[in-house]
């Protein structure tokens, strides 16, 4: 039986080509969306046009009820999850003296509630099977902080110590839990970056170049295999050399 795999926010971007390298593998796969509605269908027939058994369930992962019944559909559909990756998240830049009460909690709302909202419901089907693969998506920010982003570089350096904390509490279980923090990508979540802004960071990468959402999904996929079932509560930081 083929396993499965939930990708939140699987629409676009790391999430999308996440989705189709795991399909690729032979994943049932699991597509998470909220807004990005033709973004998602598409995404939908690509993986059926490649032969892939896939489903699509619209969901606020931010909102505890509707992840409940994001994961009792997707259980239903497939019969468990065996890999999760917490991938969707959202970004803001704005000074710290402007960062009102609703940016903060928006921020941390998405990017850690969510993730804990999917962690606490797939986790009960994990810990029965004593097998399970989550990967929480964060970010080079998460580890260095970046200036007019302190909410954000917030967020994700929770992700981390969350990654790290529940790798200790699962394992025993026999469950990895891994972060990944990919350094710039090209992806909408940058669009608003300027070419200056853009060539700048280029520079700053020893490689020279920006990474692609498929450099950031193939160490996603890596951390949900069999080779790295000796590897949990790590970081994984695919950026080019950025920082070392």
């Amino acid at each position: 039986m083929n396993k499965t795999v939930l990708i939140t926010g699987a629409s676009r971007g790391i999430g999308r080509a996440t989705a189709i390298l795991f399909a690729q593998k032979g994943y049932n796969v699991v597509i998470n969306y909220l807004r990005s509605v033709d973004a998602a269908y598409n995404l939908l027939g690509q993986l059926k046009d490649m032969g892939g058994n896939a489903a699509l369930i619209q969901a606020d992962i931010s909102n505890r009820t509707q992840v409940r019944g994001m994961v009792s559909q997707a259980t239903a559909q497939f019969g468990g999850i065996d890999v999760l990756v917490n991938n969707s998240g959202i970004a803001q830049q704005k000074l710290f003296t402007d960062i009102t009460e609703s940016d903060w909690n928006t921020m941390f709302d998405v990017n850690v509630k969510g993730a804990f909202h999917c962690c606490q419901y797939i986790l009960p089907g994990m810990i029965r099977r004593k097998s399970g693969r989550i990967i929480n998506v964060s970010s080079i920010w998460g580890i260095t902080g970046a200036s007019c982003e302190v909410h954000y570089s917030a967020s994700k350096a929770a992700l981390i110590g969350l990654t790290k904390a529940l790798a200790k509490e699962v394992g025993p279980s026999g469950i990895t839990v891994n972060c990944v923090a990919p350094g710039v990508v090209d992806t909408d979540m940058n669009a608003s970056l300027t070419p200056q802004d853009l060539d700048a960071l280029k520079e700053e990468t020893p490689l020279g170049c920006l990474g692609k959402p498929e450099d950031i999904a193939q160490s996603i996929y890596f951390l949900a295999s069999e080779e790295a079932g000796f590897i949990t509560g790590q970081v994984l930081s695919p950026n080019g050399g950025f920082i070392v």
